[in-house]
Formats: structure tokens, C-alpha cells, sequence
């Protein structure tokens, strides 16, 4: 057998290249978008790519199984579980409980696990040359290292109310056939540390199901499926607004990106027209070099890790937006778009020179200190805000302190004060960033970034209420 774990640190997502070496094919369990990965790993192993399985209809990220299945002609494996309304619309193999797969030599058992979504399956691997018992299981968002997946997301991102308590109970059944697998088998899950799909995810790649049923909360609920759903549902965070597009995207026809595409470089003309019919300009350097200098109306989303995430959250699917960002980062920053749909990019600036070329003048961020922001609260005439989640924020806050999720900022800009002045922060500063440029953005010339934020607050000695 030939086993390689893919893992996209930018939305905390695994997929999985599986082969038989000896009859050259392989499977790849939840591609992601940008498939030329997979591709390259079959050609490297003189596999030919064969099989595409899913686990559930995705909510983080879109697929790349059509794309794969379009380069490679394999078959696509998706589930006909969960009813009628969560039905694949597109062809495809239909996969069902109990069914099995043959790879090669390799044998791959389909399980029904619902509860993160009704159609979620696992798969469970035998290496039949090497033992004739099931070596890994597959479980896409059912079982997490030290976590398992929420049942919420299609009430809360996709608007399907009296989903989620439905689904916490179909989780509370489903991990009984978990329970009862062999200790030995490795558990490879779907995501891992910083997904939004659970919220106390592990940081190492897998498991076993032994050490699940020792150290995960799940399995500490034993004829208590009260208390089993009522830890299941709460805190956990908030949502992308980007769930709900990939739900759909992922279910039904859609025209493919079979490659990564090549973003244009856009003149200074082309960039202040755009401007001016008020496109959205998303500037992805360093927060620190942001603040520095910025066109007027740019967004700040730094290039990291979190970068397709919080364009997820600020980015609408029907509208062409612009990149600030250095070529080399190009590459990398479409892949992290072209993951969750966002391929309507008109093109890029290498950096601010342009915006001057047109007459324009930056505006620079008002960052201020520990010492500032204290001086300011004490003074009493503030207003501040906490731009993180909502179990962050109540898990520790300054006093005085309101709550407007960055996420949602855009819609809620009533909730911030154009009289007073107004001082904001995160955790650690990035998020203040993105918050400080929607705020500009929209018009707000009162506003003073913490940038330090709460670590800074708590490393200096300061008190959070909770």
C-alpha cells in the first residue's frame, strides 16, 4: 500500500492519496480544489488515479472532485445516504452503508456516520497483502483528534433551522460504531488544529481509536446523550459566511477550474477605475507594512495561513475584486481563493506605487499603544470594541469591553460609535487590522487600533472579565 497525507494549512484541511503499488491504482478521499497535487503524486508513484471519494457534502472548502475526476477520468464515490434533500446532483457512484470498495488490493468498508452532516460516511481501510483486518479509518468530519464534528453549521451558515439538534443526536449514535472498532486502527480525520468544522480540534495529523475512546470528550457521555449534545453544541465558534456557498457549490453542477490560474497585473489606470466603481481591493501584506501607508478603501487580509478564510468572511461570489500583493505570493494566495470558489480576481497591484502613479495619496493607520489605549479607557469617553468570537470574548474580555465579531463587522457597523472615540482589538492584532480597513473603508475617521491587543493586555498584567 501506498498511503500520503495532503494538509492544507490555510483552511486546516487533510486529503488522502492511497495506491495499491502493486496493481498501480490509488484513491484520494476529499481533493481539494487546486488537484494538480494529486496528480503530481500518482505520476511520481506510476499510479494511475482511479478512485474519488468524499466523506460529506463540504461546507469549508469546494471540492476538488469533479476537477480530479475531469483530468484523470476516475470515478467519482459520494454518498446516497441521508435522504433525499442531501442527494449529490450531479452523477456520480452512489455509496451506502456497508458498501465496499476495491482498490488494487486494497479493500475500502463504507460506514454511515451522521451527525456533522445526515449523508456523512467513513471509510475503513484493509491492506489485504499485509493483514486481512482494517488498518486506518477515514473520518472525514465524524471523529477529530480530540474532538468531533459540529452539528450545527447547516442551521447556523446554511439557515436549515432544527438541523443542529437533530444532528447532535444522530452523532451521539454514530460514535457507537466507533466505539466498538478494534483500539488498534489509525484514525485520519478531515481537519485538524484552527478548522472551523469543531472547536477543540488536535494539532498532530491522527489518531488511533483506542486513544480517541481515552482522551476525546465525545466518549464521556455514556447513557448521558443529554449532556452529550449540550457540550456538542456550545461555544462553538462562528461560522464562515462562506459555509453556506460551499454547501451549495459542492452539491450541485458547477463549472470547473481545472487549473491554477494566472492573475494579470493591472495598470494604474485599470486600478483607479476600478477604485472608483468601488471594487474591493484586498491588500495581503504585513499588517505592520499596511499600516504604514494604504490606498484609501483597501481591505488589509495579511497573506497567512488565515488569508482565504477571511476573504471567505468579506468577499462576495457575485462581485470581481482586486489583490495587493507581491508576485511571488500570487501562486499561493489564488490557490487559497480558487479552495473556497473565490476565482472572480480581476488582477493585481505589486504594491502602493501604482495608486501614487494615479495622484492618490495613502492613508495610514492610527496604531496605538498599551500605554495609549489604558490612558484613553481611563478617560472614560471610549468606546471599546472586541473584534473576536463570541466563547473568546467570553472567556475573558477588558471591562467595558463590547462584543462585534470582525467577521460581521461589515453588517453591523450601527453598533459602532461616530461620536465618540472608539478603540478596537483582537487576540493578537491581526483581526484588529482587518476590522481597522472595513472600518475606513466605510467611512469611520474616529477609530484607534490596539494594535498589542488582549495578549498584550495580559503579558503587562491587566486584569479580563468574563
Amino acid at each position: 500500500m501506498y498511503f500520503q497525507h495532503v494538509y492544507d494549512k490555510s483552511l486546516a484541511q487533510a486529503s488522502y492519496f492511497i495506491g495499491c503499488q502493486k496493481a498501480g491504482v490509488a484513491a484520494v478521499i476529499d481533493p481539494k480544489r487546486d488537484v494538480d497535487t494529486y496528480i503530481e503524486i500518482a505520476k511520481a508513484n506510476n499510479m494511475k488515479i482511479t478512485h474519488i471519494l468524499e466523506t460529506h457534502i463540504h461546507a469549508d472548502f469546494l471540492s476538488g472532485s469533479r476537477e480530479l475526476a475531469k483530468l484523470t477520468g476516475a470515478g467519482m464515490y459520494l454518498s446516497d445516504e441521508g435522504g433525499e434533500t442531501w442527494q449529490y446532483e450531479f452523477p456520480h457512484i452512489g455509496l451506502k452503508d456497508g458498501d465496499q470498495i476495491k482498490l488494487g488490493n486494497l479493500l475500502i468498508d463504507v460506514l454511515h456516520t451522521p451527525g456533522h452532516t445526515p449523508e456523512s460516511i467513513s471509510f475503513l481501510l484493509t491492506d489485504t497483502p499485509a493483514i486481512k483486518k482494517p488498518v486506518m479509518l477515514f473520518t472525514g468530519d465524524f471523529v477529530f483528534v480530540g474532538d468531533i464534528g459540529r452539528p450545527d453549521l447547516l442551521e447556523k451558515a446554511a439557515g436549515m433551522k432544527g438541523t443542529q439538534d437533530i444532528g447532535a443526536k444522530q452523532m451521539y449514535e454514530s460514535i457507537k460504531k466507533f466505539e466498538v472498532l478494534p483500539d488498534y486502527i489509525q484514525v485520519w480525520p478531515g481537519h485538524g488544529a484552527g478548522s472551523a468544522c469543531g472547536k477543540a480540534l488536535g494539532a498532530v495529523p491522527s489518531s488511533t481509536v483506542g486513544y480517541e475512546k481515552l482522551r476525546n470528550w465525545a466518549f464521556h457521555f455514556e447513557n448521558d446523550a443529554k449532556g452529550f449534545t449540550d457540550y456538542l453544541l456550545e461555544d462553538q465558534p462562528e461560522p464562515p459566511k462562506y459555509f453556506a456557498m460551499m454547501k451549495k457549490l459542492n452539491k450541485v453542477d458547477r463549472p470547473l477550474l481545472t487549473d491554477v490560474p494566472k492573475i494579470n497585473l493591472l495598470s494604474a489606470e485599470a486600478l483607479k477605475a476600478n477604485l472608483a466603481k468601488g471594487m474591493k481591493l484586498i491588500d495581503a501584506r504585513e499588517k505592520t507594512e499596511f499600516a504604514a501607508g494604504f490606498i484609501p478603501g483597501s481591505i488589509n487580509i495579511q497573506g497567512n495561513n488565515s488569508f482565504g478564510t477571511w476573504a471567505g468572511w468579506l468577499l462576495k461570489y457575485d462581485e470581481p475584486f482586486m489583490l495587493l500583493a507581491d508576485e511571488s505570493q500570487l501562486d499561493d494566495l489564488t490557490r487559497k481563493l480558487m479552495r473556497i470558489g473565490l476565482d472572480n480576481i480581476e488582477g493585481y497591484i505589486s504594491g502602493t506605487s501604482a495608486f501614487g502613479e494615479t495622484g492618490g495619496e495613502l492613508q495610514r493607520a492610527n496604531n496605538i499603544s498599551l500605554k495609549e489605549t489604558k490612558t484613553l479607557i481611563h478617560n472614560n469617553n471610549v468606546q471599546v470594541v472586541d473584534l473576536r468570537g463570541a466563547a473568546e470574548y467570553k472567556a475573558g474580555h477588558i471591562a467595558k469591553a463590547e462584543n462585534v465579531f470582525v467577521g460581521t463587522l461589515a453588517d453591523n457597523l450601527d453598533k459602532i460609535s461616530k461620536d465618540r472615540k472608539v478603540i478596537i482589538h483582537c487576540q493578537g492584532g491581526d483581526r484588529a487590522s482587518i476590522g481597522y480597513s472595513i472600518l475606513a473603508r466605510n467611512g469611520f475617521t474616529n477609530v484607534a487600533n490596539f494594535s498589542g491587543s488582549i495578549n498584550e493586555w495580559v503579558e503587562a498584567g491587566e486584569n479580563l472579565v468574563s
